[in-house]
């Protein structure tokens, strides 16, 4: 069975394209006219061992808020999709990821009940050509958009382009082991029966 989803947005604002495949080899193909945007995209697909093809055209003469923040959006909605209806997964996931000096957090729960806490401060405004501020909204589209339960911490902070690639990677790594499948669930790891 192929855990794939592919969701199209197009507004006055942005016009985004994305196919997300779960179980995959960590291959992508991301275009969001934001350099390090794709970097951290690009490391969210290979840590998370997903396959992912993004393009987005947005109003980077605006700024790059309505490109970050649809893209967590569009992102979270594949995520959704790609799940299904959740039999067998795991539900959680969670990893503290080390990068240098820098120890993040992310735990995730794939509840259909939408979540985010975010504790953690940036120290420049941007790293490269993104808006530090752009990294909380990009999760909290995520995980509403997805219905998840995201919990993200700064544990010890440092060099503000390791603080932000650490929390996409350990973003990733919680996804990918949250919507694992294990042998031993039959239905939905959950004692009310559904899980939304």
């Amino acid at each position: 069975m192929s855990r794939k989803a592919t969701v199209t947005r197009d507004t006055k604002e942005t016009q985004i394209q994305l196919t997300l495949e779960l179980d995959g080899s960590g291959s992508s193909s991301i275009d969001t006219g934001v350099g390090f945007f794709n970097h951290m995209m690009e490391g969210f697909t290979r840590h998370g061992l997903f396959n992912l093809t993004l393009k987005v055209n947005g109003d980077l003469e605006v700024d790059d808020h309505h490109t970050i923040e649809d893209t967590g959006i569009v992102l979270g909605t594949a995520i959704a999709q790609a799940v299904g209806d959740k039999k067998g997964i795991r539900r959680y996931g969670s990893m503290i990821l080390p990068m240098d000096e820098t120890l993040v957090l992310c735990a995730i729960d794939l509840c259909g009940r939408p979540y985010f806490s975010f504790d953690g401060e940036f120290t420049r405004d941007k790293v490269g050509d993104m808006e530090t501020e752009m990294i909380r909204e990009f999760f909290y589209a995520v995980s509403y958009s997805a219905g998840m339960n995201l919990h993200m911490k700064i544990l010890t902070g440092g060099n503000n382009h390791h603080m932000a690639e650490a929390l996409f990677k350990a973003f990733a790594k919680a996804l990918d082991a949250a919507a694992a499948f294990d042998g031993r669930i039959t239905d939905v790891l959950s004692t009310k029966g559904t899980l939304s």
